[in-house]
Parts: C-alpha cells; structure tokens; sequence
C-alpha cells in the first residue's frame, strides 16, 4: 500500500470553475489506469435486485444496517450516501466495499430524529449525501470514535443537533426532522447551483470551496464512478453554498496544493474495513478525512476543512510557508 502523500503526487488540478459563491476544482490522475470499475455502485445493485439493505432485524439498530449483496462483484457504498425508507433514513459513516455473495452489517448515522416506523421494507439511495459541513464533522467523529473504541460510530445526537440547526436557518422543518426535507425545500435552488458545474472527461475527483474558504475534496479511483457521483456531490455543496455569505475572493490551486500537503502529513491510522481492504483515518488541527485501500488502490478519498468551533465559517488552511508543521 503505498502512502496518501504518494497518491496525491500524482493528482492534477484541472482549471476551476466558479458560479455565485461555489467553486469546483476539477482533479485529474497522472498515469491512471482507464479500466471498467470492477465492483458495482449501490444505487445501480439495489435497481437490479442484486442487493438489499434493510434494517438490522425486526426491532431495529439506529447506527447499524444490515446489507445482503447477492451479485458476483463487490458493491461500493460512499462515505455520506443517504438511505431512504425503513424505519428512519440513515447515511453512510463511512465508505465500505462489500464483499461479493456475502451479508455484512454496515455502520450509519441518523438523518431523521422524528421517525421510528416502518416505511419500506428495504432502502433505496437518494440523490444526494450528505452535505458537506455535517460530513465533516461527522468523520472526525467517526474518527475519534475509532481510535477511543474501535467503533465506527458518530455523535447521533450531535449530527441532529446539526440537521436541526440547518434546517432552522434554511426555512425548512419537517415533522421528522428529515435532512431529505431540506434538499426538498431547496430543490430548484441547489439545482441551479448544480447545473453550472459539468464532469470533464478522465475527472477523478473535485475539490471545493465555499466563498474564498476551500471546503472539502472526494476522488474514485476511476472517472466514470466520479461521474456518477458528480451530481449528488454538486447537491451537497450546493445546499452548504445556500447557507453561507457570499465573498468577492476565490481560493486559488495553490491553496489546495496546500491542503493536499497537509493530508499527506496528518497523522493517520488504518483498521481492517468493514467489507474488502483498510480504512484509513487522517486528522489534524485544519483537515479530517479517511480514504478506503481495497483493490490494489485507494478506492475513495475524502477530506475536509475543519470549520472553526467558534462560528459557522470555515478555516483558512495554512499559508505554503506553514506546510509540514504536522
């Protein structure tokens, strides 16, 4: 397995594109294999019947569900991925390749504090994860989790607390406190947001900013498993982009050369994944993150900016001078 710092060698920032107050970096591999992606995305499994997941059992486990993958090839499930149905709809902690022919528990999060009934036997995918500022501090506290416990558990109550928060500011409660129910309200307007960003042909992954503030980053390890995840990542920075200020600067690629360094450098740790491969953690003062090995190659990375504990906007990485001080 060679290193995040190693990977991150050989990603290109592509030219960025900018619309109101959201700019997308587009990022490309240097010497990437260009081969057919030899697993299944959940979305497309569970449409051809070829994977269920449902609740735990018959009384239901918040942060666990229950994934029957009944096809020849593995099945990936992205860090953030909301599930619709069951008895509450739930995301994803983090990104797990579930073996072929095999049932797996995998670990979720609450995104729906007012309901604990059955609506669907199983789930399905929506059109979104989760958006960015709760991903982020969702993975720190998986994180967190880990090292402490070994667990692969969030902060329930404080991921509620976040929806709740958000959905105050956005105008858009719902009688179960749904994250869905916020995309709902603001459809038209994070479509909008969406629809002047495009996928550039060989993109591996995106990396975004908020104002003048870079946000967080996603890359696959294939260009058309990022094109299919473009638009439902464009939704969670679109509805993050609808509750922040506007500003008149824009980060530029050195900053993100920056945060590149510095996941590089952050400490990290790997526990055996749930599913194929290792699950790698990275956490810092700035950055949090983790990244799936499975395959032979990182199948999935994420990483985020941490935003300050003192109000709602995010930090300014360190300058190119500070790199290396993890």
């Amino acid at each position: 397995m060679w290193t995040l710092r190693d990977e991150f060698s050989n990603v290109e920032i592509g030219s960025s594109s900018h619309f109101r107050n959201l700019t997308l970096f587009p990022l490309i591999r240097h010497n990437g294999a260009i081969r057919e992606p030899d697993y299944l995305l959940l979305e497309d499994a569970i449409s051809q019947g070829k994977v269920r997941v449902t609740e735990l059992h018959a009384g239901g486990s918040v942060p666990e569900l229950r994934l029957e993958n009944a096809a020849n090839l593995p099945v990936l499930v992205v860090d953030g991925e909301e599930l619709v149905g069951a008895k509450q709809n739930r995301v994803l902690n983090l990104t797990v390749l579930a073996p072929a022919k095999q049932t797996i528990v995998i670990p979720v999060s609450c995104v729906e504090a007012g309901r604990w009934s059955m609506a669907t036997p199983q789930f399905r995918t929506a059109d979104h994860v989760m958006y960015s500022a709760a991903r982020a501090e969702r993975v720190s506290q998986v994180t967190e989790s880990m090292r402490s416990s070994g667990a692969r558990v969030s902060d329930q109550g404080a991921v509620w607390r976040d929806i709740a928060a958000k959905a105050v500011r956005l105008n858009s409660v719902s009688p179960t406190g749904a994250m869905s129910a916020i995309y709902e309200r603001h459809s038209n307007s994070v479509e909008e947001l969406g629809r002047a960003f495009s996928w550039q042909q060989g993109q591996y992954g995106a990396a975004f900013a908020i104002g003048d503030q870079l946000v967080g980053l996603d890359i696959f390890d294939h260009p058309q498993v990022m094109n299919r995840f473009f638009p439902k990542l464009m939704r969670s920075y679109a509805l993050d982009a609808l509750d922040a200020a506007s500003s008149n600067k824009v980060p530029i690629a050195k900053e993100l050369e920056t945060l590149f360094t510095q996941i590089g450098a952050a400490q990290m740790f790997s526990d055996p994944a749930v599913g194929l491969g290792k699950d790698i953690r990275f956490d810092g003062p700035e950055i949090a993150g983790a990244a799936l090995w499975a395959l032979e190659r990182y199948v999935h990375i994420c990483g985020f900016v941490k935003k300050r504990k003192s109000s709602g906007f995010w930090t300014r990485l360190s300058r190119p001078s500070d790199r290396g001080r993890f």
